[in-house]
């Protein structure tokens, strides 16, 4: 039989090989026709049954990316929710129960329904490469594993493994997923058959949990459950994220299995599909995906990055380049300014390596310290990220368009000084362009890439696709006080400012934000951005004639320019800040977000960005603004019911 998706052939060995290449797509995905043709796929297999069954992927882009989500988009009722869910969970375990062996081969991505077809096989191999990723992302979609990960991944890897991946989305490689259990064998590319072959034949046991993590998911799960629980509300409130909450119950209550759930309980299927958290936070998946498309029109392949200005902004994106694979020459006035740029890479790439010392020795190879700037004359991009001064980024780009290569992006970090008149200094203006990153740049998804009125299109592509090569979101925003992100985050922080001229306590007004759903408070985010920085930006934004708030002039004539100098609005003890957290929310959010969302309307009307959407995915993966709330032009189109389009 032909099938549309799929591709069976059964070697002389009594081998069945089964290749997934979703029909018409890059990408394979667990569509209904897919899952359907994958059933049909284990009733051809009844007879004759093979001596073993491999599945892997016939794509280059990943093994499987997980459930169509398009088709998640049309689910209108909790029926259809719970029979999309039944026809996963029916099927794979229907794998699990096959007679023969069984063996997933994982080379790339797989992710969400692809990693739960791999759980109900008998083994798993992962090849160990980059590319290789093994998640249950679901939660991020405000929705759960229910084909089986619930139920599985608990008695494969342990229920406090489990529940980490599961309650975060957490993606994990090769290595960390054989170290845990997740998969059997971690093997290089070139024998990967070979490997899932012998594995396959070997009438090996399937992995066995020991005594005590076999407790933990039996007498044990209350305790377990209770400590995930604590977990979870430390983060998130279940009002505004109810899925990591269902997950929790839906394994200690009912073994995983989420159709065994009664459709009265906050855990159901019914209650998790039916709330306005999972469809914004897929809406929010979308508008991810259409951050990744920009810069696919470019085939620049950039493998050369120069930095100049290796503060804190310039030698963190000195450091995320260098870990993202590029070849990095970090420039300033001398060794000594550089050092502790380096210091700080080194931190960041234990932490990303899990203290895999090769590793991050590898990575700060290539990151090269480069005071005289000779790495300029051989960059792909080249970034300027020094003090903002507009007659000294004019010399320094002078200088490096003489010594650069022709062909090489110049891009600028500036926050507040607009694209066009730095390009002034350049015999060729077009050349210049913003690529505008926040801080922390390892923590922050979102860089804005910044079209000036004098920037060639082709070099804004260039833009995107190197923003993307080191695995960022790009927004394309227009030239203008503030771009979008800070354009926004400006009156916010100003209204939370003068909340404190009234007397409010920090802690109160921050309690009321995160009560919200912003991932930190205001006043803690002046603090965290340095209060010196947010008198500068207030004057950019506002003009030099508006009145900054008392409360933070007193503090930066003071010195106390936040968590830098150890004291702001908190005091800050091993980089976290002091609070009273008895303190009570005062009722301040709606007042303090609203000049936000009119910031963020204004953008639209002034085309900073093109649409509304742009707007809400740059001013959620900027600023963290409450996902399950959609966005602020979604926001505000639901709370007014009005739609703003661009002028």
């Amino acid at each position: 039989m032909t099938y549309k998706h799929w591709r069976l052939t059964r070697d002389d060995d009594g081998l069945a090989w089964l290749d997934f290449d979703t029909a018409d797509s890059a990408t394979n995905t667990l569509s209904r026709d897919a899952l359907s043709e994958f059933d049909h796929v284990l009733s051809a297999l009844t007879s004759p049954a093979p001596k073993g069954l491999i599945i892997r992927s016939a794509k280059s882009a990943g093994f499987i990316a997980g459930a169509n989500i398009e088709e998640f988009t049309r689910i209108d009722s909790a029926e259809s929710a719970r029979e999309l869910v039944k026809r996963g969970w029916d099927i794979f375990n229907r794998l699990a129960k096959v007679p023969y062996p069984t063996l997933a081969l994982i080379r790339g991505h797989c992710m969400g329904g692809g990693l739960e077809l791999s759980l109900a096989c008998r083994y798993r191999i992962a090849v160990d490469e980059p590319g290789t990723r093994m998640a249950l992302p679901e939660v991020m979609l405000g929705i759960v594993p229910a084909w089986g990960g619930m139920m599985r991944l608990p008695k494969t890897v342990g229920p406090a493994v489990a529940l980490d991946m599961m309650l975060t989305g957490k993606g994990m490689d090769a290595r960390r997923a054989k170290k845990i259990g997740l998969v059997d064998a971690a093997v290089p590319v070139r024998v990967m058959d070979n490997a899932a072959r012998m594995m396959v034949t070997s009438g090996a046991p399937a992995h066995k949990l020991p005594g005590l993590q076999q407790l933990m998911n039996g007498p044990l799960k209350p305790l377990v459950a209770a400590k995930a629980r604590k977990q979870v509300a430390a983060k998130a409130r279940p009002e505004h994220y109810p899925a990591p909450y269902a997950i929790i119950d839906t394994w200690a209550k009912y073994d995983g299995n989420a159709l065994a759930v009664p459709a009265g309980d906050p855990a159901s299927l019914e209650a998790i599909f039916q709330s306005p958290t999972a469809k914004n936070l897929v809406r929010v998946f979308f508008l991810q995906e259409r951050l990744k498309s920009f810069g696919k029109a470019s085939d620049f392949a950039p493998a050369h990055v120069h930095v100049v200005g290796a503060g804190v902004m310039g030698g963190d994106i000195a450091a995320w380049c260098a870990l993202r694979g590029m070849r990095v020459t970090l420039q300033d006035q001398s060794v000594e300014r550089i050092a502790p740029a380096i210091a700080r890479a080194r931190k960041l790439y234990e932490k990303k390596h899990r203290g895999d010392r090769k590793q991050v020795q590898f990575t700060l190879d290539r990151l090269l310290p480069d005071p005289d700037g000779h790495g300029v004359a051989r960059a792909d991009v080249i970034i300027e990220a020094i003090f903002e001064d507009l007659e000294v980024k004019r010399r320094l780009f002078a200088e490096i368009e003489q010594r650069a290569k022709p062909e090489a992006l110049l891009a600028t970090n500036t926050s507040s000084l607009k694209i066009e008149d730095i390009a002034q200094a350049l015999k060729d203006p077009t050349r210049l362009v913003g690529i505008h990153f926040f801080n922390p740049v390892a923590m922050l998804p979102l860089v804005e890439v910044v079209d000036g009125e004098q920037s060639s299109d082709a070099q804004v592509q260039r833009a995107a696709a190197f923003v993307r090569k080191i695995d960022k979101l790009p927004l394309p925003v227009k030239s203008a006080p503030g771009f979008l992100v800070n354009a926004v985050l400006g009156p916010y922080m100003h209204e939370a400012l003068k909340c404190v001229d009234e007397g409010m306590a920090p802690e109160a007004i921050d309690k009321a934000l995160v009560e919200f759903g912003m991932p930190m408070g205001p006043i803690e985010l002046v603090d965290t951005v340095g209060l010196d920085i947010a008198v500068a930006a207030g004057k950019t934004l506002a003009g030099n004639n508006a009145e900054p708030p008392r409360a933070l002039m007193q503090r930066v004539d003071a010195g106390k320019l936040g968590r830098k100098s150890g004291e702001g609005f908190y005091v800050w003890k091993d980089g976290k800040a002091q609070k009273n957290d008895s303190v009570e929310a005062a009722a301040v959010a709606p007042r303090i977000i609203e000049p936000l969302l009119q910031a963020a309307r204004r953008c639209v009307e002034n085309a900073v960005v093109a649409d509304a959407d742009l707007a809400d995915a740059g001013v959620i993966f900027g600023t963290g603004f409450a996902p399950f709330r959609g966005g602020p032009m979604h926001y505000l189109g639901q709370r007014d019911n009005t739609v703003v389009l661009p002028a």
